[in-house]
């Protein structure tokens, strides 16, 4: 086995299941049996959710030893208070971990783990993607960017200087509401509903109408066009080196990265727009960055 401190534990929390790996800190790559994912009841008690996170952190340690694991790195949504490891998620209407508010999450899972809290990091998931596509993916040596993932809602950061953080760019003002009402697949399936009367189930389905219904397309270049919109002033503010796109509706990426693309260059011809490559590995990538 290699030498100690070479893997870090990346860890994914997410709302029904939690996905943790070892990464290797050197190349950033993970080891592929150590991925392991388990559905989690997010609304049930605390010592349930911490025995299952437990549980998989340590199948992920287990394969490749602990005395090599230099500690974890939790990818975590908020509110949280990330530098101490306290859950502040307390959310009545949701109802996901609420069980866990004010926990101190370093303090016990270092004690379930037996490993040191100084071993254990939090970081906010939108910026452990952008963590991750630096550190070992479509932005990979960069210093500055920004990174957006487009789905069910719009995710987003900000890397400064290789410190990234949760941008909350979802609600900014846009147009004549927020900027999540016009960059989310609720857009998509709405928008084509006015134009057209008709139902889809979601992005993909509407993708695979684009050769046969140009109402299709020109959803999709009004998105383009939004996207680029949105992301204009952020370009002037930010000057990124790279702008890197994932999440679900970045699948389609060339039915709207044109118009997205020109309306960027309108403002600045320089900048990288990239599609992300890691997928849903770029928030465990980039947990486990947090140690390298």
């Amino acid at each position: 086995m290699t030498k100690q401190s070479e893997y870090g534990i990346g860890v994914d929390i997410g709302g029904s299941h939690i996905t943790s790996a070892a990464i290797n800190l050197e190349t950033g790559e993970i080891f592929p049996e150590s991925l392991f994912r388990m559905r989690v009841n997010s609304q049930g008690k605390a010592e349930h959710i911490l025995l299952v996170w437990t549980e998989c952190i340590q199948a992920s340690m287990n394969t490749v030893g602990k005395e090599n694991v230099k500690g974890l790195g939790v990818a975590m949504p908020g509110p949280f208070d990330y530098e101490n490891g306290i859950s502040l998620i307390n959310d009545e209407n949701q109802k996901k971990y609420i069980s866990l508010y004010q926990l101190n999450l370093r303090e016990h899972l270092a004690q379930r783990l037996n490993i040191q809290p100084g071993q254990l990091f939090f970081k906010n998931d939108a910026a452990c993607f952008l963590l991750g596509e630096v550190f070992n993916g479509a932005a990979k040596g960069t210093h500055n960017s920004i990174g957006i993932t487009l789905g069910t809602g719009l995710g987003s950061a900000i890397m400064i200087n290789d410190d990234s953080k949760d941008a909350e760019l979802w609600c900014s003002p846009f147009r004549n509401g927020v900027a999540e009402d016009y960059i989310s697949t609720r857009w998509f399936l709405k928008r084509y509903y006015d134009l057209s009367g008709r139902n889809v189930a979601d992005v993909k389905e509407l993708s695979s109408l684009i050769q046969i219904d140009k109402t299709a397309k020109l959803v999709f270049d009004e998105f383009g066009s939004a996207l680029g919109e949105f992301l204009k002033p952020l370009v002037l503010k930010y000057n990124p080196e790279v702008i890197v796109i994932g999440g679900n509706i970045a699948n389609a990426w060339p039915l709207f990265i044109d118009p997205a693309t020109k309306e960027i260059e309108s403002v600045s011809k320089d900048i990288k727009i990239q599609k992300a490559i890691l997928g849903e590995e770029a928030a465990l990538i980039g947990a486990a960055s947090l140690l390298a």
